[in-house]
């Protein structure tokens, strides 16, 4: 190792896990710690917000401030409005967003950030409530407080004791179950956590549907029963689906037959003419309908181990078809 490597790696590799592992351990620490001093406090912080008619803002500086704008973010998402605001930024105008129906939560570690004292009585004044997250309950951010929630470490992970680590991480997974608590408090659905989660795969999963990408109408294949084989071999190539659906007189969907029952029907010696798709069709076939979310067709495809789904009614009639490729199309899975 050379003098320059030496100095970019003053110490050896034990070491350096050593230290990873107490930094995580120091984290893990301060959030276990708050589970015992969870109260009645936490609770009536809930209950502030679900009776807040207006929005919540979320405020802190440096450290904490990331921390808030985090915490904001996840209430957006999980049924509770919720939005950031600086603290400098509020004393210059932006305060002008709270409103005497909305919720002031502020973070603090000190409970004494001058930046954060010097709007609570303009926060009070307005008559929204306040919600404060510090790490020392005798703060005069506290003391203000209506519901103080404790968000400390009893130290920090720095080995200087000095950088905002343990006790930011105490307070990311505070708001976490403060959020939480309040999705579930309202009955936050997974059809609402999509709507607030349009883009991405999350969103794709949440909200497309299997009528959103199967193929319908005469997209679908599909022949009578008293179709013949030749028929049928016809309506597999036409549909390029690698099926066809098998109908009753009344269109009921009364079997399926694929590429794979082709050729185990050709590996049976069965003649082509002559030999009616009722003989050789599978009965019984995979369905789903049209209102399922494409996700689960994934999961039955996967299931059963099957490439194609036929769409259905809830009288088990033809309404379309999908195939696995479709779903890659739609990029679900």
């Amino acid at each position: 190792m050379t003098k320059r490597d030496a100095k970019k790696h003053p110490a050896g590799g034990g070491d350096i896990l050593d230290l990873a592992r107490e930094v995580l351990e120091i984290e893990a620490a301060a959030i276990h710690g708050l589970i015992a001093r969870l109260d009645h406090q936490f609770q009536r912080a809930v209950d502030i917000i679900l009776a807040c008619k207006g929005r919540v803002t979320v405020s802190g500086i440096g450290k904490s401030g990331h921390i808030a704008r985090k915490i904001a973010s996840t209430m957006s998402s999980t049924g509770t409005p919720a939005y950031f605001v600086h603290p400098a930024e509020a004393s210059h105008g932006d305060l002008g967003m709270v409103t005497r129906d909305d919720v002031f939560i502020a973070l603090s570690n000190s409970g004494e950030s001058a930046e954060l004292l010097a709007i609570v009585p303009l926060v009070k004044r307005q008559g929204a409530r306040l919600i404060a997250f510090t790490g020392n309950a005798d703060s005069s951010l506290a003391r203000e407080s209506d519901a103080h929630l404790y968000a400390g470490a009893a130290k920090e992970a720095c080995p200087l004791n000095l950088a905002p680590t343990a006790s930011t991480t105490a307070a990311l997974a505070l708001g976490d179950a403060l959020a939480i608590a309040l999705m579930q408090a309202k009955g936050f659905s997974r059809d609402e956590f999509a709507r607030s989660h349009p883009g991405g795969a999350l969103g794709r999963k949440l909200l497309t549907h299997v009528r959103d990408v199967m193929r319908a109408g005469d997209d679908a294949p599909q022949v009578a029963e008293t179709a013949t084989l030749s028929e049928a071999i016809i309506e597999m190539t036409r549909g390029r689906m690698g099926i066809t659906a098998v109908l009753d007189k009344d269109g009921r969907v009364a079997g399926i037959y694929t590429d794979g029952d082709l050729r185990r029907t050709l590996q049976k010696g069965v003649q082509v003419e002559g030999t009616t798709i009722a003989q050789v069709m599978s009965r019984g076939p995979r369905t789903i309908t049209a209102e399922k979310l494409a996700v689960e067709a994934v999961q039955i495809m996967e299931e059963h181990k099957v490439n194609q789904l036929i769409v259905v009614d809830d009288k088990q009639r033809l309404i379309g078809a999908l195939n696995m490729h479709d779903l890659f199309r739609a990029k679900v899975i």
